[in-house]
Parts: structure tokens; C-alpha cells; sequence
């Protein structure tokens, strides 16, 4: 009976190990996620750094070219989804939306907040961005992540400093209806500006600016799965 036992015994122990082996081989073995990025000029920055520190654990795009405002993504977001199936759809609308522009301002993209009109009001956004969701989530599958508007520094010229905590709100309520998660960059991009933008009242950021956006980029994703934040 001794002997039948310590037999028994080794066999379940064998059969754990075998288990155990095959469960890590299948994690291993997981095919890395494909994760799609849709945004402004900002997201074209950070994203080529994100591709690098991510690497093979995971596939990242890039919509084709700048995804601007909301009213650009209502024409444009199903064909920047395509037939790809995404695991992760990563989106964000919000500086080009509170921008102000004038036909006859030679600043680059038009911009100006004394003469000019802005893109789309609070109210509109908002109705964009309901709509741009119901669009989302019709065409993919994805598990979806709203990144919130960057920082607007004093002195830009189309853009007022008091207006992207107004959208950034706007959308969080907006993702919120929807139980979209937020990963909200505009405190962070804010606390690093002085150091790492292109100019006290510009919008944009240096090599070094973008890759810890970047970072904080790849902690929003990482909530979706754990790979993404191994060794980063």
C-alpha cells in the first residue's frame, strides 16, 4: 500500500509539473497584442517611442497621418480601424477640437484666439465624441482607451490654457457613459513641459519629452495586459 502511494504520489507530481509547463508554454507562446493608436500630432510623437519600448510584446500602429479634431475622426475612424483585429484601440480627439483658427492668420495651421472661431465648442465635442464611440465600438472589438488632451502652456497662439481642463472633462464624462477607461495625460504632460517642450508656448515636445510620454502611454495600455509593462 506504502509503495502504491509514493507511486501515486510521483505520478500527480509529474502530471502538476507537466501542467505547470504547458501553462507557462501557452503564456509564452500568446500572440502579442495589436494595438492601434488614433491621434494628434502629439500621439504621432510619442507613438514611435512606444513601438521601441514595447518591442516584440506587442504589434502598435499609427492611424495614417494626423487624426486632428473629432469631426476628422467621424469621416476617417472606420477606415483607420479597417479589417485589422485590434486587441487594444488607444484614441484621443481634444487639441485641434479647442483650437481657434482665422483664415487670414499666417500662423502655422491658422491659428488665432483673438479673431479666430473655434473648431468645435464644448457642447459639440461632446456630441462628436458620443458619436465617434458608437462608430468604435461598432467596428471593432478592441478593448478601448481614451487618452485625454495634453497641456496647453500659456502664449499659444490658438489655443486658451483654460480650455482643455473644460474638454478634457467633457470627455471623461462622455468615456465614463460608456465605462471607457481614461488614461489622462494632461497632469503629467503639464508637469513636464518646462523642461521638454519645443518652446515655452508650444504644444509639442522634445526626443526626451515624448519618450516619457511615452512611458505613461505604455501604463495605460499595460492595464489591459500585463506584458506590456514587463521591463519598461
Amino acid at each position: 500500500m506504502i509503495e502504491y502511494d509514493v507511486i501515486n504520489m510521483k505520478a500527480n507530481s509529474i502530471s502538476f509539473l507537466i501542467a505547470t509547463c504547458l501553462l507557462a508554454l501557452i503564456s509564452c507562446t500568446k500572440e502579442a497584442p495589436k494595438i492601434l493608436i488614433i491621434g494628434d500630432s502629439i500621439s504621432i510623437g510619442y507613438t514611435p517611442y512606444v513601438k521601441e519600448m514595447l518591442g516584440e510584446r506587442a504589434y502598435v500602429e499609427h492611424n495614417e497621418g494626423n487624426a486632428q479634431h473629432s469631426g476628422t475622426g467621424l469621416e476617417e475612424v472606420i477606415s483607420w480601424i479597417g479589417e485589422e483585429k485590434w486587441d487594444i484601440v488607444q484614441f484621443n480627439w481634444g487639441l485641434w477640437d479647442l483650437a481657434y483658427r482665422h483664415e487670414d492668420s499666417e500662423t502655422q495651421g491658422k491659428r488665432d484666439k483673438i479673431k479666430g472661431i473655434v473648431t468645435f465648442t464644448p457642447e459639440q465635442y461632446r456630441s462628436n465624441l458620443d458619436s465617434l464611440v458608437r462608430i468604435i465600438k461598432s467596428s471593432t472589438k478592441a478593448k478601448l482607451l481614451f487618452v485625454s488632451t495634453s497641456y496647453v502652456p500659456e502664449g499659444e497662439k490658438g489655443r486658451f490654457v483654460k480650455d482643455a481642463p473644460i474638454y478634457n472633462k467633457v470627455a471623461k464624462e462622455v468615456m465614463a457613459e460608456y465605462k471607457i477607461p481614461v488614461n489622462d495625460l494632461y497632469d503629467f504632460s503639464k508637469e513636464i513641459h518646462a523642461e521638454h517642450s519645443t518652446a515655452a508656448n508650444n504644444v509639442h515636445y522634445t526626443k526626451d519629452g515624448y519618450k516619457l510620454l511615452a512611458n505613461k502611454i505604455i501604463e495605460g495600455l499595460a492595464q489591459f495586459d500585463s506584458r506590456l509593462n514587463e521591463n519598461n
